[in-house]
């Protein structure tokens, strides 16, 4: 139904989590944790979502509750709580990706994932979208260390004397996504107004500056002294609001893609927030879906 509705190449999936705010210790999951409905650690469930959209429609399409290790670990609670013995711990990337899985088996059609920096800064879950041939544009944080396109491996060296190398040198350091974006300079900014009204683009809240640069996450596989192997190629897209505050993303998209389209594919999330479902009372938390 959701894919009669909205489902496109030209619509989105978005990944996100939904928080239900809780008092006591009973209900299922419940811990503290980060919660986005309050905007901070909390005592809550979180359920990640999915959720379809085209254009400014959303149509939520699965919600599972995500079980933190100390409840899965917790034979009693567990019991008391009744969780199904088959659920056991999953991080919130693992459980995006299964359900994504589902609703692709399902025939649901989408042309990107879109998702925020608590799914974007795991290289697992970037990974998993990559190996499933998806185009995705996902949050990150400005600590996340990238290195420049145009980066290469020296092989291992083997000295005439000393213990050799066992990983190759980069020819460039790793650094922070935020420097990164710092060495463009002023200049490397753009404004431009990511949603388009009836009448052309809309200003204000729905226009902010933008920079990008094609980079190689520090994703790779683990090197000498804590280091990662640059990963695959991405641009890294950094957003300065009016308020001077800074977001950062990752993207796999093609290396000719316009700064203003890869505007406007990050901030296609925003309508997820249109569609959070005010509860899920009478409705089982660990699947529901439409």
């Amino acid at each position: 139904m959701a894919d009669r509705l909205v489902g496109s190449p030209e619509a989105v999936l978005i990944v996100d989590d939904t928080a239900l705010p809780k008092q006591g210790t009973h209900s299922a999951g419940v811990a503290r944790q980060y919660c986005g409905t309050v905007g901070k650690r909390a005592n809550c469930q979180v359920l990640v979502s999915l959720t379809l959209a085209r254009e400014e429609v959303p149509v939520p399409l699965a919600l599972r509750l995500y079980l933190p290790e100390g409840w899965a670990s917790d034979a009693a609670r567990r019991e008391q709580a009744k969780v199904p013995p088959e659920v056991e711990f999953r991080t919130k990337s693992e459980i995006a990706l299964a359900e994504l899985d589902r609703v692709t088996g399902a025939g649901v059609r989408f042309g990107l994932v879109l998702a925020d920096a608590g799914y974007g800064t795991a290289a697992e879950f970037r990974a998993g979208l990559t190996a499933r041939g998806l185009r995705w544009a996902v949050g990150i944080l400005g600590v996340q260390k990238v290195y420049p396109a145009d980066v290469t491996l020296a092989p291992p060296i083997k000295g005439p004397t000393g213990r050799p190398q066992k990983h190759p040198t980069p020819s460039a350091a790793s650094v922070p996504a935020e420097a990164m974006i710092e060495a463009l300079g002023p200049r490397g900014f753009r404004r431009l107004a990511w949603r388009t009204g009836t009448k052309g683009p809309l200003a204000a809240e729905f226009a902010a500056e933008f920079a990008a640069v094609r980079v190689r996450a520090a994703d790779g596989p683990l090197m000498a002294r804590a280091q990662h192997r640059p990963g695959e190629a991405a641009w890294l897209v950094c957003e300065r609001r009016a308020t001077g505050e800074r977001k950062y993303y990752l993207t796999n998209h093609p290396v000719r893609t316009s700064l203003r389209a890869l505007a406007r594919a990050i901030k296609a999330r925003w309508v997820c927030e249109h569609g959070r479902p005010p509860c899920v009372a009478g409705q089982s938390a660990w699947r529901t879906s439409s």
